[in-house]
């Protein structure tokens, strides 16, 4: 059996949703995992923010303007009156349930129970689309098997249990429809995997039903030898690596969720990424294999901070590292790149949500300088750093301000900071250095 996800995108129109079911009606038995229609997550997410400032009248507005555009989506993608008046009782009673958040406290739970409204509708209305369509499928409620444990990560034994035991209790079926990004907490909480998490979704199933492939469909055929949202003439790559599509997938390129390669690595599962409007193109298949060496594809990421940390001691500080990798410890902050020299550290986050507790943990012991505004370019690809044309990189970008470079920590990537304004100055000397060709800014 295979997993299949669709995004937002994917099942953003009545013509997209066509599309999907004639690649999911090959006649296979598989699971699909859909993401929120495309822009709800986006309204909800408004409808959370105007409840917790107090806003209930722009929050009855906005739910009634997002139920009014589900009715009118049902029905045009629903001719079976039986069937559309089902769905359409259906979506009544979930904005019904979002009118009552606002005579209740608002909490972080009312913000992830008002969230995960956005899947639960996407997967009954497709489910119900399938039935009209003749199509053999069966709805798959991902609350009743995704869990994470306490510590935030798939608990594993739970979902493939509790899967395998829904499964074997629903009427059999040729296809599965279930939610992506949506899951219990620990202690049975409606909660989700964050943005994106749609992906992880997919190959977590893929890994609990040991799939024969995981594919993720979205509206891009496939990774990019370089960001096409701001690189014209890029190239889509046929073939990657888990390690090289990992460090793709962390350091910026939004096809693809950070952890979603993770469960499909453990038992060597194939994933693969295809592009919903060209079902028939090869799209980039992620395996154990390694494909050539040399650098295969260029990501950024946007939104870094940079911290310089100097010891008030100048010799000698034993202990220094230490202090100050506890310090973001404790406030659950991931590094993503570090330099350091013996008496200082430079490092970078994404996360700044307790930034300023931490630089206040920091000036305890050592100086501190934080620059805003920066960005991580990443050149990923097989022993990266043994090809003879690597070293030629810094030399390329010698008019651009490298602020830090980490270079040695893996085979398969070399990460570089620079100032966000130069960003994309520094893509397009990369892509003409790197791919031979002469590229201009969209």
């Amino acid at each position: 059996m295979n997993v299949l996800k669709f995004g937002g995108t994917s099942v953003g129109s009545v013509v997209n949703m066509n599309h999907v079911k004639e690649i999911i009606s090959d006649g296979d038995r598989k699971i699909v995992v859909l993401s929120a229609m495309s822009g709800t997550t986006n309204a909800l997410i408004d409808i959370s923010e105007t409840l917790k400032t107090g806003r209930t009248s722009d929050a009855v507005h906005h739910i009634k303007t997002l139920r009014n555009t589900y009715v009118e989506r049902v029905n045009d993608l629903l001719r079976d009156e039986h069937l559309r008046a089902e769905v359409v009782d259906y979506v009544q009673n979930v904005f019904n349930g979002l009118v009552e958040h606002i005579r209740q406290p608002y909490s972080q739970q009312t913000h992830n129970n008002i969230v995960a409204c956005g899947e639960l509708l996407s997967t009954y209305m497709f489910s119900r689309f399938l039935q009209q369509e003749g199509i053999n499928a069966e709805l798959l409620p991902a609350l009743e098997f995704m869990r994470i444990d306490v510590t935030k990560e798939p608990d594993n034994f739970y979902i493939k249990q509790n899967l395998e035991s829904l499964i074997n209790t629903l009427p059999e079926a040729d296809i599965y429809i279930t939610q992506g990004f949506i899951c219990l907490d620990s202690i049975g909480n409606i909660t989700n995997l964050q943005r994106g998490g749609s992906d992880y979704t997919a190959t977590i199933i893929g890994a609990a039903i040991e799939a024969e492939e995981v594919q993720i469909w979205t509206d891009i055929d496939g990774f990019h030898n370089n960001d096409p949202r701001f690189v014209n003439e890029t190239t889509a790559l046929s073939y990657l690596s888990y390690d090289e599509a990992a460090e793709l997938a962390y350091f910026g390129a939004k096809i693809l969720h950070p952890q979603t390669v993770m469960p499909v690595r453990q038992l060597d599962i194939p994933l693969r990424l295809n592009n919903t409007m060209q079902p028939d193109a090869h799209g980039t298949l992620i395996t154990n294999q390694i494909h050539g060496d040399g650098i295969k594809a260029i990501a950024a990421k946007d939104g870094i901070t940079a911290i310089k940390i100097k010891s008030v001691r100048m010799l000698l500080a034993h202990g220094f590292l230490k202090k100050v990798f506890e310090v973001f410890e404790r406030y659950e902050t991931p590094i993503d790149m570090i330099t350091t020299s013996e008496i200082a550290v430079s490092l970078t986050i994404d996360d700044t949500t307790n930034l300023e507790a931490i630089t206040n943990e920091l000036w305890q012991f050592a100086t501190v300088e934080i620059d805003n505004d920066m960005s991580i370019i990443c050149l990923v690809g097989n022993q990266i750093m043994h090809h003879q044309d690597t070293p030629q990189l810094f030399q390329v970008l010698k008019d651009v301000n490298v602020r830090m470079i980490a270079y040695g920590g893996s085979n398969n990537n070399i990460s570089l900071l620079v100032n966000t304004s130069d960003k994309l100055d520094s893509l397009q000397k990369l892509q003409h250095y790197v791919f031979e060709g002469e590229v201009e800014f969209v």
